[in-house]
């Protein structure tokens, strides 16, 4: 059984949950005071210990809020569900990840996955800037081919 008994796990020991458990780890991690009941969470459980979240919040039926946290590797299955959640479930043509400026791994990350900065809000968290990355669904390349 998962941390929440959700999800089904693969040979390898991961599954993909949704639940409290995950909101509350992931905002923990996010430092910013989430209220984590109110929001749908989904994470990457490897062997009973989650290792990544991502909290969707401000849905209004063009784009949503999404907030990551990765303590691990991630799955192309995971990463097919993050955004199969927000493009097809939630019906968004668009995600917004907000990152703080001075947090380069989380940059490169979200990067890597195909967002791109749109906006910078300057001077809103303690040590700098909070970057405003976006996808459009028509750019996200995790909901076909070997991820979808």
């Amino acid at each position: 059984m998962g941390v929440n008994g959700c999800g089904v796990s693969d040979r390898l020991g991961w599954r993909i949950e949704s639940g409290a458990e995950i909101g509350h780890w992931t905002a923990d991690r996010l430092e910013t005071g989430f209220y984590a009941e109110r929001s749908t969470a989904l994470g990457l459980v490897k062997d009973g210990k989650i290792v990544a979240g991502v909290i969707y919040e401000n849905w209004n039926r063009s784009s949503i809020m999404a907030h990551m946290v990765v303590e691990g590797r991630l799955t192309r299955k995971f990463l097919s569900a993050i955004f199969d959640y927000a493009y097809r479930t939630c019906g968004v043509n668009k995600v917004i990840c907000p990152v703080y400026s001075d947090n380069h791994k989380s940059r490169k990350l979200v990067e890597k996955m195909g967002f791109v900065e749109e906006a910078r809000l300057s001077d809103c968290q303690p040590n700098g800037d909070i970057v405003l990355y976006t996808l459009k669904r028509v750019d996200c390349r995790f909901l076909e081919g070997r991820y979808g």
